[in-house]
């Protein structure tokens, strides 16, 4: 008997094989459709391209070949994307619930944020804590009285590009650097960029969205070399001197406000959630935390569209006459525009929806995390799912055929008036209970900035200006190339009408 043990367990051998075979094969077919995977290693060969500037469009490529949910493994880590809008609303909105999470970022969250960027981090007690003490000083109503600054801020900006276009990228980031910083901490109008707070916040912002690149960092595929020393580690080393610098900066902003509280009545954006801090439960740091984030959102993604917006207004310019047509039958010339000229301006509103979805800021969202099946395929457990927010906005089934084209009046009806009044018309504020909360003052920001200019001025090339087709990208987020532009009066006195509210905005808060 014993001599016949081999002869027995040859079939059985091939039989085990056999059923491995196809176990293997069906969990594969399962799986959504990607680009060919090694043994072992899956798309390792990927992960140096997604490192590099502009992602996206390694991603749209994959959505066209692909479909819409891509599949890739990295080193056994399963990575999906989301392509396609109905995708994204039946995953990441109808079943929010099972991609409110994050997936681990190592770099970003856990050491360069210390876990306090709550728009990174997983769906923890700390994210819970920040979400509710920031969504509600950000909703439409609480942020109606910001708008008196938001409207002097446009008027300085709208002034300094008539008087310096060749500074255009840096009146852009002043204005917005500005405005946030009012807002969240009460500060006047910044005079010039070549502030501590606005140097700081760049250094953040820009080693914060490189580190959210996937692909950025090796560590996030392969995390076993978060073990290794700090000594050893640059990555490690460096990330965290960067939080100890950071939060020192974040922590004296946030005691100045505080301070200030103590013996006067001026509001701000932290100092709402200060007075409800009992509510919220958070410490100094988390809440200095809680309120640099706000600006960080806000910061990057705001100047970003703003530059986006001259670019695309210099090779549009019958789309820019169009928008100063209705601002000139609404408005006129005798005032400033407003905030209440919003319900009025449905092209201008279109104008920057299409901004907005044809050069999304954020042209990849924040990867979300999930384990779950969709239409018959597995998106196995550890997923990370990245929005492919570039070809969402560009979806055909959504925007028609001619979704790669710049067409503001996609979002109006035949009679000219929005066709979603209460809706985005894009995708680029993300999706679920991880939309962004700042949605509400990026539209604000933009409309009256936007607005002010179209009114004041007409925007034209000053050399050769790059190709439309072209960008550029650090990290997460979308640039257009460099480029510059002239800015001319649209009519006789609205230099001096500029002048002059702008000196009123100057004195009112030399008067504080």
């Amino acid at each position: 008997m014993i001599s016949q043990g081999p002869e027995l367990l040859a079939p059985v051998g091939v039989l085990i094989v056999g059923l491995a075979v196809l176990y293997l094969r069906g969990n594969r077919s399962s799986l959504p459709p990607g680009p060919p995977r090694l043994p072992i290693v899956g798309n390792l060969k990927y992960l140096t391209v997604l490192g590099k500037p502009r992602p996206w469009h390694l991603f749209h490529k994959f959505a066209q070949e692909y479909g819409p949910v891509t599949y890739l493994d990295f080193l056994g880590r399963p990575v999906v994307i989301i392509n396609n809008a109905r995708a994204a609303d039946d995953l990441l909105v109808r079943r929010t619930g099972n991609y409110s999470d994050r997936p681990r970022l190592v770099v970003g969250n856990e050491y360069l944020s210390g876990g306090l960027a709550f728009p990174l981090a997983p769906s923890n007690e700390i994210w819970r804590k920040m979400r509710r003490a920031t969504e509600p000083q950000l909703g439409v109503k609480s942020l109606m009285q910001y708008e008196n600054i938001q409207t002097d801020e446009a008027i300085l900006f709208a002034y300094d590009m008539l008087r310096r276009p060749d500074k255009c990228l840096e009146n852009i980031l002043r204005v917005t650097a500005s405005v946030i910083l009012s807002v969240v901490y009460d500060q006047p109008p910044l005079r010039s960029l070549d502030e501590p707070s606005v140097h700081v916040m760049d250094d953040f912002l820009h080693k914060l969205n490189r580190a959210a690149q996937p692909g950025a960092h090796i560590v996030e595929a392969i995390p076993v070399l978060e073990y290794i020393p700090t000594f050893l580690s640059s990555w490690k080393k460096n990330a965290k001197r960067d939080f100890q610098k950071f939060s020192s900066m974040f922590l004296k902003d946030y005691s100045t406000v505080k301070e200030r509280l103590i013996d006067e009545q001026r509001q701000s954006l932290l100092a709402k959630m200060l007075e409800g801090g009992s509510r919220h439960d958070m410490n100094d740091l988390e809440t200095a935390w809680a309120a640099a984030m706000i600006y960080a959102a806000a910061y990057d993604t705001t100047s970003a569209t703003l530059t986006w917006f001259f670019f695309i207004m210099i090779h549009f310019p019958d789309i820019q006459r169009k928008a100063q047509e209705e601002i000139d039958t609404v408005v006129g010339q005798s005032r400033l525009p407003s905030f209440s000229d919003t319900k009025h301006l449905p092209y201008v509103t279109a104008l920057i929806r299409e901004i907005v979805r044809w050069r999304p800021a954020t042209p990849i969202g924040v990867p979300h995390a999930s384990d779950d099946y969709y239409n018959n395929q597995l998106i196995p457990g550890g997923s990370i799912c990245i929005p492919n927010v570039w070809s969402i906005n560009r979806d055909p089934d959504v925007y028609g055929a001619d979704a790669d084209e710049f067409r503001p009046e996609r979002h109006l009806n035949p009679d000219g008036k929005l066709k979603d009044e209460t809706g985005e018309g894009h995708f680029t504020y993300g999706f679920g209970r991880r939309e962004c909360i700042g949605k509400h003052f990026a539209n604000k920001a933009l409309f009256i900035d936007i607005t002010m200019i179209l009114w004041a001025m007409s925007i034209e090339a000053s050399t050769n200006v790059p190709h439309i087709s072209e960008d550029s990208g650090e990290g997460i987020i979308l640039h257009p190339p460099p480029f510059e532009c002239r800015c001319k009066p649209r009519f006789v006195g609205v230099e001096a009408t500029l002048e002059q509210a702008r000196n009123v905005v100057l004195s009112a808060h030399h008067a504080r």
